[in-house]
């Protein structure tokens, strides 16, 4: 591998460290007063060791979901010339307590939970995070002689900033974070070798008996560990090759997980690792669809943005006061153009090869969507034609009925197209009245499906202008055996 081939791996790797480096950072609603942005920092959270052992030692596991006070990757590396360098780098967020405090008397200062400024901005005492990272460039025969350590830690520190008007201000605190990264490897064979990366809280908490905010401020949050190299590649622990089985088995992880990262190519070697307190694939990607980080790494874009454009005036207000990066989630949100909202929808990755005639399923006919058109076609239900704008009361039955269509047994919802299945079945696509979103996701056509013996007529009324751009009847009607072309999320579709 060439000089500085690692450092490309690692930028290649970067949208998805940063997906894990502020995984449940900041959950929607972005709401300071949301019960789930209460509780924080849920992986890759390393503590002093007395804290987290004060009950006993910890038991390591696969992934980073348990507090622990260290964190140990194991992977496999080939490397076939004696000048092989490995480069190690461990990032971390830092906490950060964001104090605001009014202006008082003879220049004192009290601190408040939330201040409002002459102009009209609302400050939130909240908790924050700091991105700190530590690097190690090591020759291998270096790592094969003992190994290397460094200071991983972050020191304490304090900033103030002066709001607006003489209104007070806004201090921002950090406790200090004391930790080391050790990196050590061992032979296994000709050119084949055992890397061991161990990073360790090494401070101590004052009182091991103290509250987790308290022992947070001494933490190392979704740590998080990129392993490259030049000269070197690295073995996939989930589908080692083969040979290689034996040895990728005796690889220790603890509260960790370790996949190849970068760009797609051999599939069982890599130019890089990125060892995560979540558990990846191999060669983890960020959609190319996604316009941003909304700080939930799994997200489904398309649902939370349209969550997030439903937020009232007064909850967006409060997510901006929270936390600066909400601030920027809803900024990008409010002003997203249509055709990126658009992408959000779903996409085909790849497409198996059509077969020829011989081989096609029976149900499979060239044209067969001709003369279908879902916002104009109707169906029976009690040997009643209903159709787009029709009123009805839905019943969904009680065995093999979505979990979430259950919640909406009894509600009423208006019909807005007629879907004829492949297999001659015919789905409803329905809104429910008293949905807030409802308008939306008739814009953007994302209903709740229902069979005809599903629903009870209500009443008729007439068929709606469509809000959003025609489709052809191919892009939505759900079909068995087609996964690209179901309705997402199953027959509901994550709505309120």
């Amino acid at each position: 591998m060439p000089d500085g081939a690692s450092c490309d791996a690692f930028e290649q790797i970067g949208a998805v460290a940063d997906a894990v480096l502020y995984e449940g950072y900041l959950l929607y609603p972005y709401r300071r007063s949301s019960p789930k942005n209460r509780v924080r920092w849920q992986f890759g959270v390393l503590l002093p060791r007395n804290w987290v052992e004060r009950d006993g030692p910890v038991t390591p596991g696969i992934s980073g979901s348990a507090d622990s006070w260290y964190q140990q990757t194991e992977c496999l590396l080939r490397a076939p010339h004696a000048d092989a360098v490995v480069r190690v780098r461990v990032r971390y967020l830092q906490m950060q307590d964001k104090q605001v405090e009014a202006a008082g008397g003879n220049g004192r200062h009290r601190p408040v939970e939330s201040l409002r400024t002459a102009d009209g901005t609302t400050h939130l005492s909240f908790e924050e995070a700091v991105p700190r990272e530590a690097e190690l460039v090591v020759p291998l025969e270096e790592l094969l002689r003992g190994g290397r350590s460094t200071a991983a830690g972050a020191a304490a520190g304090t900033e103030s900033e002066a709001l607006p008007g003489g209104a007070g201000r806004t201090v921002r605190r950090r406790g200090e974070v004391r930790a080391a990264t050790t990196a050590v490897a061992e032979p296994l064979a000709p050119g084949l070798y055992r890397l061991r990366v161990r990073t360790e809280n090494t401070g101590a908490a004052p009182d091991p008996r103290s509250p987790r905010p308290e022992a947070l401020r001494q933490a190392l949050i979704a740590t998080h560990t990129l392993v490259g190299g030049d000269g070197v590649e690295f073995v996939s622990l989930i589908d080692p090759p083969e040979g290689l089985v034996e040895q990728a088995r005796g690889c220790r992880n603890a509260f960790t997980f370790p996949v190849l990262g970068g760009a797609p190519g051999d599939r069982t070697t890599g130019a890089a690792m990125l060892s995560a307190p979540i558990i990846l694939p191999d060669r983890p990607q960020v959609a190319p669809e996604s316009p941003g980080d909304l700080h939930d790494a799994a997200e489904i874009d398309e649902i939370l943005t349209l969550r997030t454009m439903l937020l009232t005036d007064e909850e967006k207000a409060e997510a901006r006061a929270t936390d600066p990066r909400a601030a920027r989630i809803l900024d990008r949100v409010d002003s997203m153009p249509r055709e990126v909202f658009s992408r959000l929808h779903g996409a085909i990755r790849s497409l198996t090869p059509v077969p020829p005639p011989a081989e096609r399923p029976a149900w499979w006919q060239e044209g067969g969507d001709d003369g279908l058109a879902p916002t104009t076609d109707t169906a029976l239900v009690d040997g009643v034609c209903v159709g787009g704008g029709s009123r009805v009361r839905l019943h969904p039955r009680g065995r093999g009925a979505d979990a979430q269509d259950m919640f909406l047994d009894g509600r009423t919802a208006h019909i807005a197209a007629v879907f004829h299945d492949v297999d001659g079945s015919v789905h409803l696509a329905v809104t429910v009245d008293d949905d807030p979103a409802a308008e939306l996701h008739g814009w953007y056509g994302r209903f709740h499906y229902f069979r005809p013996d599903e629903v009870e007529l209500l009443g008729h009324m007439d068929t709606p202008e469509p809000a959003g751009p025609p489709r052809s009847p191919r892009s939505r009607s759900p079909r068995p055996g087609r996964p690209a072309d179901r309705p997402q999320e199953g027959r509901s579709d994550g709505s309120p």
